[in-house]
Order: C-alpha cells, then sequence, then structure tokens
C-alpha cells in the first residue's frame, strides 16, 4: 500500500489505496479485515477507506448534502457532493465542509453532453407554461434560451487543484487527458453508463469504476443519448451486459431501496450498489418538505419518465406539472432546465408539490425518516 499522496495518496482523506498505474493493480478483489463478515469489498473502494459496499447517490438539486455525505461514510459507505447546478464557489464550500469531518467521499459532475433546443419549441413550450407561473407572478416568456454547460472547466480545475478521493461523471464521457490528469492527482475516476455500448466509451477513455445506472433510477437518466428514452432493461441484466463487454468494476444503481435488491445486486456482479431515492426523506436529506411528503405518499405510488422540467429524460413522481406537459416537452437541455427552474423554485416555496420535480425512483415508497446511517446499514444487513 503506498501512502497518501500525488502518485498513490487518496487526496484529503488520510486513507490509503493501491497503487496500479497503467495495468490497474489496485483493482483487483480483495476481503480485508475488519468489514462485515461475508462481505467480499473491491480494492477499488476499500482504497477509499468503504467497508461497507453501500454508496449514496449524488442528488444534484438540493437532496445531496454535506451531512448526508459525512452520514453515508460514517456507516462505512460513501456519500457524492454534487456538482450539478452550483457555482465552483459553491461547489469548493461543499468540498471543504465534508473534508472537516475527515470521512472519505465523493464528488459527481455533469460532464457537457448538450441537447440543443429547437428555438420554436422553445418558444411554444414557453407559451404553454403561462398558466403555471402566472399562479405563482413568474415571466417565462421573458426567459432566454441557455446552453451552459455548468461551468465544466472551473470545476475542472478545482478537481485538479485540490483533488479528492474520487470523481464520478454524468451525462457525458470527460475527455480521456481529463481523466488522466485526474488519476494522476490520485483521484479515482467513474463513469454513470446506462448501457454496454456507453461502458465501452467509458473504458477507453480511462476511468477506473462504472456506476450502472438502471431504467428504474430516480431523476435524471445517465444515458449519453438524452434524446431518446432508454429501454427498460432490468438491472441484473444489464449489469450482465456491461460485464461481457468491459473489465471493469461496476456500481449498481436503479431503483434498490431493500435489503433484499441490494442483496441481488451486489450477487449479480456488483462490488457495491448505490441508493439515492430511498435516502431522501433521511434527517440529513435536503430534499423540500413536499417532496419528502409526496414520497410517502400511497397515492402516487407509480413514476414516469419524463423530459417536462429539464428537457432531459427523468423518473419522477406524476403531479399536475407531469400531466399537462410531457406529452408536449420538447427534448432541449439545460435549457429547458432553465426555463421552469422559476416556476419550480416558486412552488417549493409556496409547499406546492403539483409544480415541482418529485424525482423519484421505482423503490421511492420504501423511502423512510429516520438518520440516513439507519437507513444505509438496513439496506447492507442482508449482505
Amino acid at each position: 500500500m503506498t501512502p497518501c499522496g500525488p502518485g498513490g495518496k487518496i487526496p484529503g482523506c488520510g486513507l490509503t489505496r493501491r497503487s496500479g498505474g497503467g495495468d490497474r493493480a489496485y483493482l483487483r478483489d480483495v476481503h480485508p479485515s475488519g468489514t462485515t463478515e461475508g462481505i467480499a469489498i473491491h480494492s477499488a473502494l476499500t482504497g477509499l477507506g468503504v467497508t461497507l459496499p453501500l454508496l449514496a447517490a449524488p442528488m444534484a438539486g438540493g437532496g445531496s448534502t454535506p451531512e448526508l455525505v459525512t452520514a453515508a461514510a460514517e456507516a462505512g459507505g460513501l456519500g457524492f457532493i454534487p456538482a450539478g447546478y452550483k457555482t465552483p464557489a459553491a461547489f469548493a464550500e461543499q468540498i471543504a465542509r465534508v473534508r472537516t469531518a475527515g470521512v472519505p467521499f465523493g464528488v459527481n459532475l455533469f460532464a457537457p453532453n448538450p441537447v440543443p433546443v429547437d428555438p420554436g419549441d422553445y418558444r411554444r413550450y414557453a407559451a404553454s407554461l403561462r398558466p403555471e407561473a402566472d399562479r405563482y407572478g413568474v415571466d417565462v416568456t421573458g426567459i432566454a434560451v441557455t446552453e451552459d454547460d455548468d461551468h465544466w472547466q472551473d470545476k475542472i480545475d478545482l478537481l485538479l487543484s485540490d483533488p479528492v478521493p474520487l470523481a464520478g461523471f454524468t451525462f457525458g464521457v470527460p475527455e480521456a487527458h481529463i481523466v488522466k490528469a485526474l488519476r494522476g492527482a490520485g483521484t479515482v475516476v467513474a463513469q454513470t453508463v446506462t448501457s454496454a455500448e456507453e461502458a465501452r466509451l467509458a473504458a477507453d477513455a480511462g476511468v477506473d469504476v462504472l456506476v450502472v445506472q438502471a431504467y428504474t433510477a430516480g431523476g435524471h437518466s445517465g444515458t449519453l443519448t438524452p434524446e431518446r428514452i432508454p429501454p427498460a432493461t432490468p438491472l441484473t441484466q444489464l449489469l450482465g451486459e456491461i460485464a461481457a463487454a468491459v473489465r471493469l468494476p461496476l456500481i449498481a444503481a436503479g431503483g434498490l431501496a431493500t435489503p433484499e435488491s441490494v442483496a441481488v445486486a451486489v450477487a449479480t456482479g456488483a462490488v457495491a450498489a448505490c441508493v439515492g431515492t430511498v435516502l431522501l426523506r433521511s434527517d440529513e436529506s435536503g430534499a423540500s418538505q413536499p417532496h419528502r411528503d409526496a414520497l410517502a405518499d400511497p397515492a402516487r405510488g407509480q413514476t414516469l419518465v419524463t423530459r417536462a422540467f429539464t428537457g432531459r429524460p427523468a423518473r419522477a413522481l406524476p403531479n399536475v406539472f407531469t400531466d399537462r406537459h410531457s406529452a408536449t416537452a420538447p427534448a432541449g437541455y439545460p435549457a429547458l432546465h432553465h426555463l421552469t427552474s422559476p416556476i419550480r423554485k416558486a412552488a417549493v416555496a409556496a409547499g406546492d408539490p403539483e409544480l415541482i420535480n418529485l424525482w423519484a425512483g421505482t423503490g421511492h415508497l420504501h423511502a423512510t425518516a429516520e438518520p440516513a446511517a439507519q437507513i444505509m446499514t438496513r439496506l447492507a444487513q442482508a449482505l
């Protein structure tokens, strides 16, 4: 084992990782002492200090907080600070807050993969939002098309100047030179994929770990082709297809909300499971109160995939907004995100669940109001 530091260090964590260089030797399976009996945790994770093969997913927009990340690590797992929709300064501040807890952690960035919106479709969609906008005194017709990249380069520069233990990417695959630079700084690089083809692209870019996201996942799909709705491939089948395509450790994600589902994912070949929606009602979650209440509402038992809020496919609980606009929303990210954002913020402030994005995976009714560490520990009990 090599000490923490460039060329082998897990930055800012006081932990160790296996050296490996180009041959990725540190990705071999190990059975470290001190872990839960019967659990074989992959060295890609044990090198980060993970003793529980369970990760708290990055939930951009407020769901994930530094407190949730810390709680996941204190349970033996690992959490992610989402960079999405944050300024570089706000992102850096949250990293600093987690560092003070002295726990391992990851971050997750939206890699640029824009879906330019058709100007005419955008104008028509903005006009269709007038009833919801007028309800809260919001003028959406004056919001120009915004095609930004979420401060991509500034956030990469931050991670290279102040490296973190783990950096994950969603929506797009970063260029190989960025992956190489991050790995050279001692950061483990993960990539969200939704198909074997995407897994091959990520492997070619040089990433260390793949997060295999099934269609059952709450919030945005990580698909690299957001103009299409991802197929309904079961997670276990998807894990098998990707394992046959690439030789990288796989982390399972999507609809995992019970001990049994987590155990099945790990038994299928994943080195760990990643859970999100099931943590949204936890004490440490940053989810709004109307979102928390909707997750617990048995009348909202079903979920659907919609572009209505952001122009990218995302799984949510149905409400008035999805009923009215899912069929007519054009593809267009991030333009539609910026267009609907003022309505959603006003609805949250008013406690109105009918006009906000109620992101939820298919296991959302298993979400409970209790400390995140208790939820994580219970989800791992069948392993």
